[in-house]
């Protein structure tokens, strides 16, 4: 976990000269290597999860990594002496729940939980609640919904690409 505040704090206080590009290259690899990208893709995408061929699991889940990524490199753009803590942890049935809070530049403290998850040797983040309540995993499942079932499973992979290219390209406008 300090290891993705470590680098979300180093990206963002060089956010404003590395742009969105910058941002995502050197927030990806990091997302990628703290996130269960995988099991995040299934849980969201819910039960169409066990029709999908292992292609189109490996496609949606390369796609929901880049839309992850693009996300945290939008989201996590500059630096106005934010600060991002652990504040514990708390066992759960299926991992661990690591608290943390976001302290905006204003003072104003966002809550930020975790729910890690053993894969091999590592912990990852298998789900992100902010303000201890909203799970970014059932929003994502909310949202691919309906696009599974007006356009699919391909529908759904190319609106996750569209969305990653959206976010960097207004997000590469701004500046």
């Amino acid at each position: 976990m300090q290891g993705l505040y470590d680098a979300l704090l180093s990206t963002m206080k060089s956010g404003k000269a590395l742009g969105q590009s910058g941002r995502f290259t050197q927030l990806e690899p990091v997302i990628r290597r703290s996130f269960d990208i995988a099991a995040m893709a299934r849980l969201s995408v819910g039960p169409t999860w066990a029709s999908l061929t292992e292609a189109q699991r490996q496609q949606l889940s390369e796609s929901f990594g880049r839309y992850m990524s693009a996300i945290y490199a939008d989201r996590f753009d500059s630096y106005g002496g934010q600060k991002l803590e652990v504040t514990g942890e708390q066992p759960a049935s299926s991992g661990v729940i690591v608290k943390s809070q976001i302290i905006k530049a204003n003072g104003e403290p966002v809550k930020v939980d975790y729910m890690m998850r053993h894969s091999g040797d590592n912990w990852l983040i298998s789900d992100i609640y902010l303000d201890g309540a909203i799970s970014e995993v059932a929003t994502r499942r909310s949202e691919f919904a309906a696009i599974l079932k007006t356009e699919g499973i391909d529908g759904l992979i190319s609106a996750l690409n569209r969305k990653a290219e959206i976010l960097a390209m207004s997000a590469a406008r701004t500046f």
